[in-house]
């Protein structure tokens, strides 16, 4: 398995979060490591966190530390407490971004993610662990008891969401000018003067997420070794570290080259096959960049543009403008973006609401017809 960037990151938090933890928590991780990644272990070690601090500030448990909570515990956790602290989850209200007043509840998909990850620490003390004996630490698991609450939804209404957040129609394209064009106007000197240093590398990535479609960790893991320009296609190491293969757009292969022509002399880096293609220059030598700082710079150009927008809505908005170019071709869709469910591909399958209006006008041209 390939390990990324993102793979060691997580790690080293996981194993710092760790130190908090109780015994059974840090058996748990350590004997799951080989089937889940870090970036799920320490989603959910976070989650127990806030679970074990809970179950300390409510007094329903009473030691010094999280460290310190007996596996006993859990055992004898009674199903009122666990019901109450999913209640004290699910009431949980945050801070709309870019607003003083506006607050939301947590959604019911989050709340799930609590209860999956509480539920893979119970099953393990309980079924899959081996302590004394052949026996799990307890027999009793409280959590089995918690429903999980089915998000009702239907494609046709999470592709709507998807569409409220994406570029539909040309919109990408007229991003890419904007940015290529006339974004340099509404900057200050200072501003400026970054802009023009990082331009090709930064139009390079915008071109990139949106004629190949790939997900953030898979273009900030991309070396120089990993693009075949006369193929027209990227190496890319896909979740869980499995490697493949994504073709590419020729004009994104195009605006690669020319942030690869100034990247050397920009940068200070080495144009070896092994080096990372995507860079900066910091504190005087190149370092790859790292997930957030090129979640920041999609967000920068896009809401400057028309909206606020993350590497992934580019990744959306590339699969809606593929799934109208090909037909609606779901194996082409789901091996393009690397895929394991048809569903998920199905959602962009006619997304935008103007071809449902248009076709509701034309339906109706027959009636009127008729008449």
């Amino acid at each position: 398995m390939a390990i990324t960037k993102q793979h060691e990151y997580y790690e080293k938090r996981l194993e710092v979060l760790l130190t908090e933890m109780p015994e059974y928590v840090v058996k748990y991780v350590d004997d799951k490591l080989d089937v889940r990644s870090p970036l799920t272990l320490f989603n959910y070690v976070r989650d127990y966190k806030d679970f074990f601090y809970w179950l300390l500030s409510e007094g329903i448990i009473e030691c010094q530390s999280i460290k310190d909570i007996p596996v006993e515990s859990l055992e004898n956790l009674s199903l009122d407490d666990a019901n109450n602290y999913f209640k004290f989850v699910s009431r949980k209200k945050y801070k709309v971004s870019n607003s003083d007043d506006e607050t939301k509840k947590v959604d019911t998909k989050t709340v799930n993610r609590h209860k999956s990850s509480l539920r893979s620490l119970f099953k393990y003390l309980t079924v899959e662990s081996e302590v004394s004996a052949g026996k799990p630490y307890f027999e009793r698991n409280v959590m089995v008891k918690i429903p999980i609450k089915k998000v009702s939804e239907t494609l046709n209404e999470r592709a709507k969401k998807i569409t409220d957040k994406i570029f539909i129609e040309d919109m990408d394209i007229d991003f890419l000018e904007y940015v290529q064009n006339y974004y340099a106007a509404s900057l200050s000197p200072t501003q400026l003067k970054y802009f023009k240093r990082d331009k090709e590398r930064d139009f390079a990535i915008l071109s990139l997420f949106l004629g190949s479609g790939i997900r953030v960790n898979e273009l900030t893991n991309l070396r120089i070794k990993d693009i075949n320009f006369s193929a027209t296609e990227i190496s890319v190491i896909r979740k869980g570290g499995k490697k493949d293969t994504v073709s590419i757009t020729p004009s994104s292969l195009e605006d690669l080259k020319k942030y690869l022509q100034v990247r050397e002399e920009k940068y200070k880096a080495s144009n070896g096959e092994n080096e990372f293609l995507f860079i900066k220059y910091y504190k005087g030598r190149s370092e790859p960049l790292t997930n957030r700082a090129v979640e920041n710079i999609v967000y920068k150009y896009t809401k400057s543009f028309d909206k606020r927008m993350s590497p992934h809505k580019l990744r959306h908005t590339y699969a809606t403008n593929l799934a109208e170019q090909t037909g609606g071709d779901i194996p082409l869709i789901m091996n393009q973006l690397g895929h394991t469910q048809s569903d998920i591909s199905l959602l962009y399958i006619n997304t935008t609401r103007e071809k449902q209006r248009i076709a509701a006008e034309l339906l109706d041209q027959r009636r009127n017809r008729d008449r």
